[in-house]
């Protein structure tokens, strides 16, 4: 019951923030977006020690995957939040002359963000800059999963941004059970498919939209007419480089034609050898695997009878320190479950095939991904890729980079999710265009009102179909004969 009424209780608050109209102003938005600039700037040093303890990741990832991501896109709102802000002007209309006509942006009230682990600052401070901007108060949730960075949200938000209007929740399941159990005006989730499946059913009860940022098996094609060095580098960055493994667009497989899987497999193991050494479970380089849970289910994976003998490179595993070695798996069966499940970790099954256009099936037999990815020179290839495989973004000859690009959308389709946000789609995110149309006293058109007559039906008849003389008796008040 305490969690219950803390989540009433701070929706309580924010909604009463809210309607004092205090989140509305452009001054209000720009003054919080430069709260998170400047603690994004001033504390580097300790988002950067929380996600080591998190999660053991690197410095540099820390702050080319994280900190430097949040930074851009505050500065990218901040640079754009008047624009987004002013009502835009759309044509009147003949049928409601004389008037004028605009859509007006409005924030949507008190929003929910639930965020994820594996990249545990940036998930929850990007969508709560796009809430930010869009006007709203917001109520963040970070991940139990990610306890340090957690922790560090709920100390520094209330010193760098507005907490009367902006507020953290910590916990586990109780107590996102119990926020979903509150009305929001919109909530965002970050996460797997299985949870956002319970947050879109808590919504439900609510009518209240979401944004499911979800994941799923994101393909790599690997085509024979490629640089293959460059290709190798840009995959493992992609996979090992990313969390090892654990982020939504990282490569869970790749497809190649079976002449050219050898070359392919040969120039990965050169990369990975280069990348993390000989022994990769003492890379300083490398990520941990998140807690005890993940270890399991991914040596789980490796372990099953039909794809333990399919292992051709990596492999090893320290279950005290919780890594996981960069394995790679040739020709795992379909049915395996390395095959079913998005891995979310650091093997990455290569599956072959006769010819590289039989990818497409393959790739939409199954539920489509966050991401697809496609390494070719080839532009008929690169047009049919597109044309033929449905994935939330797409991405030729590198992997995961569509994100860091402001101008696109990040979100998925189908089971990968609903929404997306970045740049001004996060505005959009937490923003209700509302139409609005003002007319004046003169030009009342008389054939619209009762009674009605076959004269007037045939004066709006005219109207509806462009008629100008009937415009033209619509508009001096004319009802026509009986």
């Amino acid at each position: 019951m305490e969690a219950v009424a803390v989540a009433a209780e701070a929706r309580e608050r924010l909604r009463a923030s809210f309607a004092s109209g205090r989140t509305r102003p452009a001054a209000w938005r720009a003054a919080q977006l430069r709260g998170l600039l400047r603690m994004a700037a001033e504390m580097e040093a300790e988002i950067c020690a929380a996600l080591r303890a998190d999660l053991a990741k690197p410095r540099t990832e820390s702050y080319v995957h994280e900190i430097s991501l949040v930074t851009s896109s505050c500065k990218f709102a901040l640079n754009n939040l008047k624009k987004w802000m002013e009502p835009k002007k759309v044509p009147g209309g003949l049928l409601t002359f004389p008037s004028t006509a605009r859509v007006t942006p409005e924030p949507l009230g008190v929003v929910l963000v639930v965020s994820a682990w594996n990249y545990p600052f940036l998930l929850a401070i990007d969508p709560v800059i796009g809430a930010i901007a869009a006007g709203n108060a917001v109520l963040l949730k970070p991940s139990e999963i990610a306890p340090a960075t957690s922790s560090l949200l709920a100390d520094l938000l209330p010193r760098y941004v507005d907490s009367s209007c902006i507020k953290v929740v910590e916990g586990g399941v109780a107590e996102t059970t119990a926020l979903l159990e509150q009305k929001w005006d919109k909530i965002f989730y970050t996460g797997n498919s299985k949870v956002g499946r319970i947050v879109m059913s808590f919504a439900a009860k609510h009518l209240t939209p979401v944004v499911l940022e979800l994941g799923g098996k994101c393909p790599v094609v690997v085509d024979s007419n490629v640089d293959l060095h460059v290709a190798t580098k840009r995959i493992a960055a992609g996979k090992w480089g990313c969390n090892n493994g654990q982020a939504c667009i990282s490569p869970d497989y790749i497809i190649t034609t079976k002449s050219f899987a050898p070359k392919l497999l040969d120039s990965l193991k050169k990369v990975l050898n280069k990348f993390y050494g000989k022994d990769p479970l003492r890379s300083e380089d490398l990520s941990r695997i998140v807690n005890s849970n993940h270890f399991n289910r991914l040596k789980a994976l490796m372990d099953e009878e039909m794809v333990s003998d399919k292992i051709v490179f990596g492999g090893q595993s320290d279950e005290q320190q919780l890594k996981i070695a960069p394995t790679l798996l040739l020709d795992a069966p379909l049915d395996s479950a390395i095959m079913k499940e998005e891995i979310f970790g650091p093997l990455l099954p290569i599956i072959t095939v006769d010819k590289i256009h039989e990818s497409f099936a393959l790739i939409n037999s199954m539920t489509k991904p966050l991401a697809a990815y496609l390494f070719s020179k080839d532009s008929k290839l690169k047009r049919q890729f597109e044309r033929n495989v449905s994935a939330g973004g797409m991405v030729f000859n590198d992997t995961g980079i569509h994100l860091t690009n402001q101008n696109l959308p990040f979100g998925g389709v189908g089971e990968s999710g609903m929404g997306a946000y970045h740049g001004t789609f996060s505005f959009d995110a937490f923003t209700h265009r509302k139409a609005v149309l003002d007319r004046s006293f003169p030009g009342e058109a008389k054939a619209r009102y009762p009674p009605y007559t076959r004269g007037k039906l045939k004066i709006l008849k005219g109207v509806l179909k462009g008629n100008p003389l009937a415009m033209v008796q619509a508009a001096l008040g004319c009802t026509g004969w009986a």
